[in-house]
């Protein structure tokens, strides 16, 4: 879940966290950490084992450099060499770089703080939410200032997937005949006037979202209210979940709020699949099963 530049020039912002986190300011970048982890990166399903040389041509280390660098990680134990001498592969120590974030329990315990980065910041409330049998199931909510709407959506809350973003979001990347499945399987009423019920309108709109990488709704499920919403991909590329951004419509415009949350919900819901994919199953959703 980590991406570094294979190099890092002076002066130049570098990337800490794949999705979010930056070094600000170039003076508090440790460069040789930076290198480190791009020789570690460097290997992968497709070249488990590298020479010296190969580090260096990928990862843009000068050789004395790589050299110093994979032997460091070889005595601290998270690269080996192999039986040929000039090769070096990855060993399971390297697990434990990521353990600790994955072993944080479920994927609602790993969505809570990545959702209070953005509420009340950027939205009025946050959701993670999987699909069960037509509905939306919410398994975490961060909420702030959405009183005044009257709404509720604590975790085990359910509500009808046809009439929502966030289920919208998971919806569209179902194969048709689950999603006519799912859609058919609980009673479609309008929760206000922009509720679409009519089934051929609701498979259009789920072929738009897969189109755009996410879903919108203005006031579909409850006056007032906008969200964004996309989903969550498992390993196979199937959604395992969804997450979500809502606000009152006081708050911006629908384009605005859309252009302002539509990056942050979609790099939310590709982090919490990363960690679903390098899990390994390890990771539950820990709620009901769709």
């Amino acid at each position: 879940m980590f991406a570094f530049r294979s190099s890092v020039k002076k002066g130049e912002k570098a990337a800490v966290d794949g999705t979010r986190g930056r070094v600000e300011n170039p003076k508090n970048l440790v460069q040789s950490v930076a290198k480190a982890f791009a020789v570690l990166k460097a290997f992968g399903p497709g070249q488990p084992e590298l020479t010296v040389a190969e580090v260096a041509a990928h990862t843009g280390h000068d050789r004395g450099t790589a050299f110093r660098l994979i032997h460091t990680l070889v005595g601290l134990g998270y690269l080996r060499t192999v039986p040929d001498g000039r090769r070096f592969r990855l060993t399971l120590k390297c697990l434990e770089l990521g353990y600790a974030a994955l072993s944080a329990g479920d994927l609602p315990a790993l969505a809570q703080p990545l959702l209070r980065e953005l509420v009340p910041e950027v939205a009025d409330a946050g959701s993670l939410g999987l699909l069960e049998k037509g509905e939306v199931i919410y398994l975490a909510r961060v909420e702030a200032g959405l009183e005044r709407h009257g709404v509720v959506r604590r975790p085990g809350t359910r509500i009808g997937a046809y009439a929502t973003a966030l289920g919208q979001a998971i919806l569209a990347w179902l194969p048709r005949d689950e999603q006519v499945a799912q859609l058919e399987s609980v009673p479609r009423v309008k929760l206000s006037d922009r509720t679409l019920t009519d089934l051929d309108a609701l498979l259009l709109r789920l072929d738009e979202v897969r189109a755009r990488g996410y879903a919108v709704s203005d006031g579909e499920n409850a006056y007032g209210l906008r969200t964004v919403a996309a989903p969550v991909l498992d390993a196979r590329g199937a959604p395992a979940a969804g997450v979500s951004l809502t606000a009152g419509g006081d708050r911006l415009t629908l384009a605005e709020f859309t252009a302002l949350t539509a990056p942050r919900v979609r790099a939310l819901a590709d982090e919490l699949g990363t960690a679903l994919r390098l899990s390994l199953g390890a990771i539950g959703l820990g709620g009901g099963t769709r």
